[in-house]
């Protein structure tokens, strides 16, 4: 499981350090795709299996095709060099607008990357606890 928030940086390649406790899990190769919100998705192998299992399990409507497309055309598998970084494909750095400072963020199964600006932007959990009150209808006791 990913969790945690880590602050790196993306050199003028395109690369960045993988943070080490990340790399545990992830191991030597995994995929990154277009996530939501303005960042990457990035999915253990056997993760993104698993979400590529249920992408093909969505009905045939337009939006779930869309969302096949979304996550799919998106993605790039990426493999860690031996100093621990990875090349992150420059579409997928343009569209989450990485330039320097990025933010790595363990959610769970996944993990996103954020720009710096995007993630300040996107990190306002000042109405956490309105949001939780309505959690409980799907099942989350807290």
């Amino acid at each position: 499981m990913f969790m945690g928030t880590y602050d790196h940086s993306i050199d003028t390649k395109g690369r960045v350090i993988v943070p080490a406790k990340f790399r545990e899990t992830l191991g030597d190769s995994f995929v990154v795709t277009l996530g939501l919100d303005g960042c990457l998705f990035v999915y253990p192998n056997e993760e993104w299996e698993d979400f590529v299992r249920q992408l093909k399990e969505l009905p045939g409507s337009k939006e779930a095709r869309k969302l096949q497309r979304y996550f799919m055309a998106g993605a790039a598998p990426c493999d860690v060099d031996k100093q621990g970084r990875v090349l992150i494909p420059s579409n997928l750095r343009e569209k989450a607008e990485l330039e320097k400072d990025i933010v790595f963020v363990g959610v769970m199964s996944k993990i996103e990357i954020w720009s710096r600006k995007r993630w300040d932007e996107n990190d306002d959990f000042d109405n956490v606890d309105d949001i939780a009150e309505h959690m409980s209808e799907f099942g989350l006791s807290y």
